[in-house]
């Protein structure tokens, strides 16, 4: 039998009546899979008749339902038809257009978290340009594919039609950056979310990726209405920086932490981002939580200019009015001295200073004299309970006073000034002691983010809150905060257990505390209630903050502490940092532990075998004569 008769005659066995006379090789049948392999096939599925592509809640457009309805119009009324429309839903996400397994519709959602949102009004057909530009990266240039997964907000299907035909006629270039990031970031989502319901701790999975993701779900109400004017590439940082001016409204308000120290809600907040980045994004909402505060600043900074102006028209020997009782004045100039800052707390009468700095290096005016460097002592001071501060001048004229230090801050700086200016303080506390924030590159050329209007509605809504931490007294407890604070102190040190990283774990203590810091503040204000958003939201809160930390800061802490242990440790004796049978190369290995290079070992040993302290048994393994583990010494000659 040749070729072609047995091809016809397996043609016969398997029932095909048609057969293929131009194929005549028939050993590629042999990769038919046999029946019994099959461990599952859904020949309903298989066999039913193909199902469009379901549209996403992208895709869907203002005259969807016009179009259902000639759908509806004509489609023929078949059963099949009929079963296609009964498909249960759970059925839909086979049918979902997806790039390596994530839905377009999602890869859209993080686009538009990294070019600053969704389009509004003036931007709509630029932005979907731009959108369509992107996608059409990773649909090979399908206009249809575009035209069913792309956002139309209005558009219609003409219109849209055009607008994708001009954007895959352009030139082709590598895929964008701002297009892999939003996969990228939708890919850790899903993993992540995947990990979460397979009953995993997701919680530190992966620090730096936190930092390019958005805000929880579902938020505390009073950040979602701080955040509701905010574009969403911004959200994060505001939702971190808005907690000092928030917490300075709270008087003599305590709080008990899980040590059984009582803490103030001392929150300090420094915004890291690059040149350009749109670090103001924090100062409108910071300016509606402050505008009460200020409004008495105000009568008090007026009471206070009307007495030095009554003082200064007096001469040298009249009498003189003192100065003013009650003359409480929160918040404070960038570049008030030291002195002035003794006397304005001094002043508080247990309130809380509070500034707003532009830039992080304001705070110099703070130094003191001399070598300086007050500032970062107040920073320290500013965070730890039952502090003590202050200054004692001879002067008549000059302050003295000793203070407990109550001060809230933000600062605002670039990435690299801001490395810097914490560069000789790495391990001396500042750092671990102020909850950092920032913003994501955007892509070179990205739309410009557009805010919302700050209206007399917001603040009407935000009043209820600022009133709550304005009336709170005392000892507040909080047991939730104080349950979620243990939880988060148990996932921090399995983190670092996983991880081994000591600063990690040294900078997550104060981390922890802060975040619990946050919870109190967010259930004063709450009227001291209890909200299950808030659980969620802390916790994304201590991760970005710990993410802001290591990033910026991680390898220069890790380095300075090496370098301060290798400074302090001395000499040592690296004969006993072996075993008492030892090879070359862990001899290497110690030496470089040690700080020292390859370059010398052979010598080393050389002279070890002269003095007998170790006998050479092969070219490459060496046996200890001295300071041998078991603390006894082997006689070489005797050994010999």
């Amino acid at each position: 039998m040749d070729l072609a008769a047995a091809q016809r005659w397996m043609s016969t066995q398997l029932g095909d009546g048609n057969y293929d006379t131009s194929v005549k090789d028939y050993a590629r049948s042999s990769f038919v899979v046999p029946e019994g392999y099959v461990l599952y096939l859904d020949e309903e599925r298989l066999f039913a008749p193909a199902v469009p592509p379901v549209g996403t809640h992208h895709g869907a457009s203002d005259t969807n339902d016009d179009a259902a309805a000639d759908a509806a119009t004509d489609a023929p009324h078949t059963d099949d038809a009929a079963d296609a429309a009964n498909t249960p839903k759970a059925d839909a996400p086979w049918c979902v257009p997806t790039f390596k397994w994530v839905p377009y519709s999602e890869i859209i959602q993080q686009w538009f978290l990294l070019a600053g949102g969704e389009p509004v009004q003036g931007e709509r057909n630029d932005k979907l340009h731009r959108l369509a530009s992107h996608l059409r990266y990773i649909a090979d240039n399908d206009e249809t594919l575009l035209l069913q997964v792309m956002p139309r907000y209005g558009l219609s299907e003409e219109e849209m039609k055009g607008l994708i035909h001009s954007a895959c006629s352009a030139k082709w270039y590598s895929m964008p950056k701002m297009l892999r990031e939003a996969i990228e970031n939708e890919e850790r989502r899903m993993k992540n979310g995947e990990s979460t319901e397979d009953g995993e701790n997701s919680s530190f999975g992966g620090e730096a990726d936190i930092l390019h993701s958005s805000l929880p779900k579902r938020l505390p109400a009073l950040i979602k209405l701080l955040v509701s004017r905010t574009p969403d590439v911004y959200k994060p940082a505001v939702a971190h920086a808005v907690f000092p001016s928030l917490a300075a409204h709270l008087h003599k308000v305590r709080f008990r932490y899980i040590d059984n120290v009582e803490h103030e809600a001392t929150l300090m907040n420094v915004l890291m981002a690059g040149t350009g980045a749109g670090k103001d994004c924090i100062s409108e909402p910071i300016n509606r939580i402050m505008a009460d505060i200020r409004r008495r600043d105000e009568d008090n900074l007026r009471r206070e200019r009307e007495w030095k102006n009554e003082v200064t028209s007096k001469g040298a020997n009249k009498d003189k009015r003192q100065r003013p009782e009650g003359l409480i004045i929160q918040e404070i100039d960038a570049d008030m001295t030291n002195p002035a800052f003794v006397m304005r707390m001094a002043e508080a009468d247990g309130h809380f200073l509070y500034t707003k700095l532009n830039e992080i290096d304001q705070f110099d005016a703070l130094r003191g004299s001399g070598k300086g460097g007050q500032q970062f002592q107040i920073m320290c001071l500013a965070f730890d309970p039952g502090n003590r501060y202050g200054q004692t001048r001879v002067g008549v004229q000059s302050v003295t006073e000793k203070v407990t230090v109550r001060f809230n801050w933000n600062a605002s700086t670039t990435i690299q000034k801001g490395r810097r200016y914490f560069s000789k303080v790495l391990t001396d506390g500042p750092i671990s002691r102020i909850n950092f924030c920032t913003i994501p590159e955007r892509e070179i050329g990205a739309d410009m983010p557009v805010y919302g209007t700050y209206d007399a509605a917001f603040d009407e809504e935000l009043r209820p809150y600022i009133e709550n931490l304005v009336k709170a007294q005392g000892l507040i407890d909080c047991p939730q905060a104080y349950k979620l604070a243990k939880t988060l102190k148990e996932e921090c040190a399995e983190f670092a257990r996983l991880s081994q990283s000591r600063v990690y774990e040294n900078l997550s203590f104060r981390a922890n505390v802060i975040a619990w810091l946050k919870a109190c503040v967010l259930f004063v204000a709450n009227g001291c209630r209890w909200d299950k958003t808030f659980e969620d939201f802390i916790r994304w809160s201590l991760q970005y903050d710990l993410a802001c930390k290591m990033e910026f800061f991680g390898a220069d802490i890790e380095e300075a502490q090496t370098v301060s242990l290798r400074n302090t440790r001395g000499p040592r004796n690296l004969l006993e940092l072996l075993p008492d049978e030892f090879a070359y190369q862990e001899v290497v290995q110690v030496r470089r532990q040690a700080g020292m290079g390859e370059k010398g070992t052979q010598n080393m040993l050389s002279q070890w075998m002269h003095r007998g302290y170790i006998l050479q048994m092969t070219d490459d393994s060496f046996q200890k004569l001295k300071f041998r583990r078991d603390g006894n010494d082997i006689d070489k000659n005797r050994q010999a």
